[in-house]
């Protein structure tokens, strides 16, 4: 089974990494771009073949290392 995470910053939560890309995609001429707000993609292979375990486990994973829970928010979807 594949999890695939998205972890992004909670709203309100500076981000300067996505203000550098707001401003260097302006800098290049690309207009329009209001705000940018910069994550992280993790990809996991599991051998868990129940999906309510899994989800548990990547969860837990998630909670206890791949996410800072006090400035942000994560999905995960699992194929």
């Amino acid at each position: 089974m594949k999890a695939r995470i998205h972890v992004t910053l909670k709203n309100g939560v500076l981000d300067p990494q996505g203000k550098a890309i707001e401003h260097a995609l302006s800098n290049m001429g690309f207009g329009g771009v209001d705000e940018a707000r910069q994550g992280k993609y993790i990809e996991l292979d599991l051998s868990e073949t129940d999906r309510a375990k899994a989800e548990a486990s990547v969860d837990e994973m998630c909670r206890k290392l791949l996410a800072n829970t006090v400035i942000e928010n994560y999905s995960i979807e699992l194929e």
